[in-house]
């Protein structure tokens, strides 16, 4: 059943509002924080988004299919070191914009992303395949290299959003040079596995609930 069109104007007031708080605090930013952001009671927010995971999935669902398309696009390059390196400065730029974007790339695997993270994971792997085809991707670089990276880049970019904003690339470019392929490469010692990458992103992640304190 539509929503009625008073309705329909608070929902996407609502979803306008938490695009702009969670651009700027990530998921860590409340439902009250995101009610008073958009001028409602927060009983208006919760009638329309029962759980914060609702309204995170609302926001970033479609900023998330960019980002599928930007993967498209890179696979499609000519060099697959131009479309790799390509897809690691837009993306950084785009994370480094947006805050909540960040969080909502690095929780891929988790269920409310996931779909996006299917799509996404299978094309960027395909590319970084190429790369080590070529000879431009240093062949100790894998796959779980990747979040790992990108958590560290847009890391930076937070913290240095106010003091230099863009500094961060510089940090990007640097990381870049170091996945190029040379005869001089040095070892880089065990690759992560996926509970090393999985355990990283939720310490970069806010919890989208609050963890309540064990019971002594």
């Amino acid at each position: 059943m539509p929503l009625r069109r008073d309705a329909q104007r608070n929902r996407e007031r609502i979803v306008q509002a938490a695009g702009e708080v969670f651009a700027t605090r990530g998921f860590a930013a409340t439902l009250d924080d995101v009610a008073h952001h958009a001028g409602v009671g927060v009983g208006t927010v919760y009638r329309r988004f029962p759980t914060k995971e609702e309204l995170i999935e609302a926001v970033f669902t479609d900023r998330l299919e960019d980002l599928v398309t930007l993967a498209e696009e890179s696979l499609a390059a000519e060099s697959a070191w131009d479309g790799l390196t390509g897809f690691l400065r837009t993306s950084a730029r785009w994370h480094a914009a947006d805050r909540g974007l960040r969080d909502a790339a690095l929780s891929m695997d988790e269920q409310h992303f996931k779909q996006a993270g299917e799509q996404i994971v299978p094309l960027l792997e395909q590319l970084m395949e190429r790369a080590h085809a070529e000879g431009t991707l240093r062949p100790d670089a894998g796959f779980r290299d990747f979040p790992i990276i990108m958590a560290m880049v847009t890391e930076m970019a937070q913290h240095s959003a106010e003091c230099r904003p863009g500094l961060y690339e510089r940090y990007l470019e640097l990381v870049i040079d170091g996945l190029r392929a040379r005869p001089d490469n040095g070892p880089l010692g065990a690759a992560p596995t996926e509970t090393d990458v999985r355990a990283v992103m939720r310490d970069c992640v806010p919890p989208l609930k609050p963890v309540r304190p064990a019971r002594s």
